[in-house]
């Protein structure tokens, strides 16, 4: 016989998988196990043994166990390889194999099967891993330290916005003790499902909690699940009015991108967790419990961090904070809606209705975001103030004297149409589903009742409006002027349609200046000052206002709204000039075209957010009744208000609710109630 050639070492042959080893399915989760365990499958098994004299082939073949089986990678995970009742191969590794696309792959050999799809991007990690275990290493560790802070930070919301200090993230919570017991009890394939489902769930009150913090922030309330996704498009058109159509598209665009990344991102950091964890059960549980044991005592003894208790469990509470809110409006709904059909005034006939305003044109006039903290903030309230005793003097000049007070509003920071609606409707509208219920009901609205007397045309100048508005009806308005039927050629100012100063030259235009056989009830909503405060209007000749064109070369040269809605001084100092302008373009108009029958009522509708008003600012606005005649006046001097524009800090406050029962009473209206 010729001499033999000695011939390699076969390799080892692998042996069955270990059915309690932790496996994944998913690539990803594959790539990034731990690099430093980098041992072939076939390691540390002895060799096959072939026919006599020959030596052992390259793979083996034995039947596989009952069940699907599992191959141990690299990094102590497994994948599926089979099905029951199949047969499992193993192939030695050699320097390389071709893809699918007929490139080699180190782990491959060339006669085995070509691997495709998962299979061979599996087998290149695995060879990525390999020949670059320090590149590996690094990416397990990020990939593992991502995961765990931002399912951190996820367990840690809502925080406030407002005030908001890095020291509030200093907390252990407690839901994350019991999310890795769970998933370290769990066995792989059940594991894998609840921590993708968890991810996915948490994303979503990641989601909510994010909204609740810019409605606390920006309301002073929390979102509401049932009622406050129709805002989020109002919100949508606030951007587009001020920062423009295009950067509103892309924001609006990044924000969905965002939240698709991370409902995927939230369930892949729990699975990688999950998968950590469920490598080594036995020290997983261990730390689980010693953790659990920290957290139970640090809250029993209300052990603190940085002035703050080091324990919470914010996830929980949120959740909770959530399911009551959603009870509680389904509740609400049902006992407001038996609340509006209760009505003082229901029954009251025509005649018995604002007797001792006979005559008298009305005005009732909104301003926006006009709040307690334009008057009384020190930022804002020197040259608020200063409007106020200078617009005093010049109508008390004109003949005009005014008494105010404050009205604790309904709304805070937005929503202005809850102010309206609760101030005229004499119920208290902090929602939108009681809103609905209002505009829906028969309830008798202030502005109503001038027109169920006969007496009055009534109209409704609501520059803001830019579309339908079905309220005409339950506000009781003959006409309705909208933003495109006041004669406006100018530009907008931010989210403002138009100038205060336009507006109600347009009033005086087309309603109050022409003769009519009947007095005048009117409902004005002024719109300047609201958000964002950039640009703010001049004021500008009365003679000179034309169809608006003159306030073209003042919008260019005002501040951009990108400049100010995300400065807090710049907000403040700008909300305040806003309340200055809308203010004086009111007053001035009363000296200009007031008579002495006209008779204003003008008050705030909201206060302005947080980040301008404080983040413990109160809900008060201020309210002023303006009138020639003395009676109009006297009628309600025992109601305790002060003299001029601006009310004393000690001035009544009242409900907002509770100012529409006032009024009619005060003017000779007798109750005749009716419903409940």
């Amino acid at each position: 016989m010729p001499a033999s050639t000695p011939s390699p070492a076969p390799p080892a042959p692998t042996s069955p998988a270990d059915p309690d080893a932790e496996a994944t399915t998913d690539s990803a989760l594959t790539a990034s196990a731990g690099p430093d365990d980098t041992r072939s499958a076939t390691e540390g098994k002895p060799a096959a043994q072939g026919d006599a004299g020959g030596t052992a082939g390259p793979t083996t073949e034995r039947p596989a166990p009952q069940g699907d089986t599992e191959h141990s990678d690299d990094a102590g995970d497994t994948v599926d390889v089979g099905d029951a009742g199949g047969t499992r191969s193993t192939t030695a590794a050699s320097p390389a194999a071709q893809d699918p696309a007929g490139d080699v792959v180190a782990g491959e050999t060339s006669g085995a099967p070509r691997r495709r799809g998962a299979g061979a991007r599996l087998a290149r990690l695995r060879a990525w891993r390999e020949r670059y275990p320090r590149a590996a290493r690094v990416v397990w560790w990020a990939t593992t330290v991502l995961s765990v802070v931002l399912l951190y930070l996820a367990l840690l919301l809502p925080v406030p916005l407002a005030g908001f200090e890095p020291r509030m993230l200093l907390r252990l919570p407690g839901e994350a003790v019991v999310v890795a017991a769970v998933l370290t009890a769990l066995p792989r394939r059940p594991r894998v499902v609840v921590a993708a489902l968890g991810g996915a769930g948490l994303a979503a009150l990641t989601v909510v909690n994010l909204l609740d913090m810019g409605f606390g922030s920006y309301l002073g309330r929390g979102f509401n699940l049932v009622l406050d996704w129709e805002l989020l498009d109002d919100a949508r058109s606030y951007l587009a009015d001020s920062l423009g159509g295009t950067t509103t598209a892309l924001l609006t665009a990044g924000v969905l991108a965002s939240v698709v990344a991370l409902f995927a991102g939230m369930a892949a950091a729990m699975v990688r967790v999950g998968t950590v964890l469920g490598r080594d059960a036995q020290k997983s549980t261990r730390v689980t419990l010693v953790a659990g044991t920290v957290w139970i005592t640090c809250s029993v003894l209300t052990v603190q961090l940085a002035g703050q208790p080091l324990t919470v469990h914010r996830a929980a509470g949120a959740l909770n904070a959530q399911t009551d809110r959603v009870r509680d409006t389904l509740r609400d709904e049902a006992a407001f809606g038996k609340e509006a059909r209760a009505d003082r005034f229901g029954n009251t006939p025509a005649a018995q209705l604002v007797p001792d305003l006979r005559g008298k044109d009305v005005v009732f006039t909104f301003i926006e975001s006009y709040g307690r903290s334009a008057i009384e903030d020190p930022v804002m309230a020197p040259g608020v103030d200063r409007t106020l005793a200078s617009s005093t003097a010049a109508l008390e000049k004109a003949g005009y004297r005014a008494k105010s007070g404050w009205l604790t509003s309904a709304t805070y920071g937005g929503s202005s149409w809850l102010g309206h609606s609760t101030t005229l409707s004499g119920l208290w509208i902090d929602n939108q589903q009681r809103y609905r219920t209002v505009m829906a009901s028969d309830h008798l609205s202030l502005t109503k009742a001038f027109r169920k007397t006969g007496a009055w045309d009534t109209v409704g100048v609501m520059p803001g409006v830019q579309k339908g508005w079905p309220e005409q009806k339950y506000y009781g308005l003959d006409q309705v002027y909208n933003a495109f039927q006041l004669g406006y050629q100018g530009p907008k100012f931010s989210w403002s349609t138009m100038p205060d100063q336009y507006a109600l030259e347009a009033y005086q235009r087309l309603v109050h200046g022409k003769r009519r056989d009947k007095p005048l009830m009117s409902e004005i909503i002024l719109t300047s000052s609201h958000q964002p405060w950039a640009p703010i209007p001049k004021m500008v000749g009365w003679d000179e206002l034309g169809d608006g064109s003159v306030f073209g070369p003042i919008e260019k040269a005002g501040r951009r709204a990108g400049d100010v809605i995300a400065d807090t001084t710049a907000s403040r100092e700008e909300y305040g000039k806003s309340i200055q302008y809308s203010v004086t373009a009111l007053t001035q108009w009363l000296e200009r075209y007031g008579t002495d029958d006209t008779v204003l009522v003008f008050l705030g509708d909201h206060q302005p957010i947080s980040r301008v008003s404080g983040t413990h600012a109160s809900r008060d606005v201020p309210i002023s009744i303006v009138a020639k005649d003395p009676k109009v006046l006297d009628r309600i001097a025992d109601w305790g208000w002060t003299d001029g524009l601006r009310p004393a800090h000690g001035a009544p406050v009242w409900k907002m609710s509770a100012f529409r029962d006032r009024f009619l009473l005060a003017y000779g209206s007798t109750p005749h109630p009716s419903g409940g």
